[in-house]
C-alpha cells in the first residue's frame, strides 16, 4: 500500500501562485499585448528553467516524485523563491517519494528538566518553547506573564496548554493584545504551512488546519495564499494588560529536543536603556512575585560543609 501522503494540490497551487506573482518584467521576458493570467505562463517558467513545457506543465500538476535536486533548483531560480520558499518545495517532493519503511505515527515528545532549567535561567527576557504546531509545550515565568492573555484564552486545550494559532484566530479579543495582528496572523499561518511541507502526516497538525479552516475566513484565506516562513524574528508591539505598551524583539533558535519533532525557543527582550525595558524589568518582578506564591511551602537545608 502506497504510504506517501497526496499532496499534489499542494505542489500545483504553491507554484502556481508564485508563477503568478512574477511579471514578464521581474522575469527579464519581453511583453507583448494583453495578458489573459497574472504573473508568467508555464511556458515561460519552463524557458527560464529550461525545461519542456510538457515537463513544467506535468510538474505543477504536482506530478513530483523522483524529480532530481538540479530541475527543482533551476525551478526555484524561474520563480524567483527565497530560501524559505525553496525549502518548502523540497519538503514537498521529499514527502512525494515513496518511503523506505512504513513511517512511524509521530508522538509528542516531553521536554527534557534541562530545557526547563534554562528557561528559568532566563529572568530578565521572556522565553518559551513551542514545537512545529505552535503549541506552547515550556515557558519561564516571565513569558507566562508576558502572554498571560494567551494562556487566560478559552483556546487553550483541556489540558490548559495554549496555541499560538488557535488564540489569534479564534480568540476575539488577540487583536488587541498585539499591535499588528495582520503580520502575526500572515506569520502564524506561514509557519503552520512549511510544517506541513516538512510533516505531512502529522494527524494533530491536520486537525488543527481543518479546525481553524472551518471556523476562520481570515485563516482560510490565508492558508489558500500558499506562503510560507521558517526562519522568522524581528520586533512586535504589544498592549499588556498590566504592564501597558510593550516594543520588544523576539529570536528564534532551533532547540534539538527530538530528532522526532522540531522545537524552537522562542525569546522576547527590550532594547536596553528603554521605558520599554522598564516595563519589561517591572513585568519580571511581578512574575517572579507570583511565581514564589505559587510554590509549595516549605524548605531545604544549605548542605553541610
Amino acid at each position: 500500500m502506497d504510504q506517501r501522503p497526496d499532496n499534489r494540490a499542494d505542489i500545483r497551487d504553491f507554484l502556481a501562485t508564485r508563477r503568478a506573482k512574477i511579471t514578464p518584467e521581474q522575469a527579464g521576458l519581453p511583453t507583448s499585448g494583453r495578458r489573459r493570467v497574472p504573473g508568467l505562463r508555464r511556458e515561460e517558467v519552463a524557458v527560464l528553467a529550461g525545461l519542456s513545457t510538457e515537463w513544467y506543465t506535468r510538474l505543477e500538476r504536482g506530478h513530483i516524485s523522483g524529480v532530481s535536486e538540479d530541475v527543482l533548483d533551476a525551478v526555484a531560480r524561474a520563480l524567483k523563491l527565497d530560501e524559505d520558499e525553496r525549502t518548502y518545495l523540497f519538503d514537498l517532493a521529499r514527502a512525494a517519494q515513496p518511503p523506505s519503511r512504513t513511517p512511524r505515527r509521530r508522538k509528542a515528545v516531553d521536554i527534557p528538566p534541562r530545557v526547563q532549567w534554562l528557561l528559568d535561567s532566563m529572568t530578565l527576557s521572556a522565553a518559551y518553547v513551542t514545537n512545529g504546531r505552535l503549541d506552547v509545550v515550556a515557558t519561564n515565568a516571565l513569558a507566562r506573564a508576558l502572554f498571560s492573555p494567551l494562556f487566560d484564552s478559552p483556546t487553550a486545550d483541556e489540558r490548559g496548554r495554549p496555541n499560538f494559532a488557535r488564540y489569534w484566530f479564534l480568540d476575539p479579543g488577540a487583536p488587541d493584545f498585539v499591535g499588528d495582528w495582520e503580520g502575526a496572523a500572515d506569520a502564524t499561518v506561514a509557519l503552520l504551512r512549511a510544517e506541513a511541507g516538512r510533516y505531512p502526516r502529522d494527524k494533530a497538525l491536520r486537525e488543527l488546519i481543518g479546525e481553524l479552516s472551518t471556523v476562520s475566513t481570515e485563516f482560510r484565506t490565508r492558508w489558500a495564499a500558499h506562503d510560507v516562513r521558517i526562519h522568522h524574528g524581528g520586533a512586535k508591539h504589544f498592549q499588556h494588560p498590566d504592564a501597558g505598551p510593550l516594543d520588544l524583539v523576539y529570536q528564534p533558535l532551533d532547540l534539538a529536543v527530538s530528532p522526532r519533532e522540531a522545537h524552537s525557543l522562542i525569546i522576547y527582550t527590550a532594547e536596553p536603556g528603554t521605558p520599554d525595558e522598564d516595563r519589561l524589568k517591572l513585568l519580571a518582578s511581578w512574575a517572579a512575585t507570583r511565581h514564589q506564591e505559587e510554590e509549595p511551602t516549605g524548605h531545604r537545608e544549605l548542605p553541610r560543609g
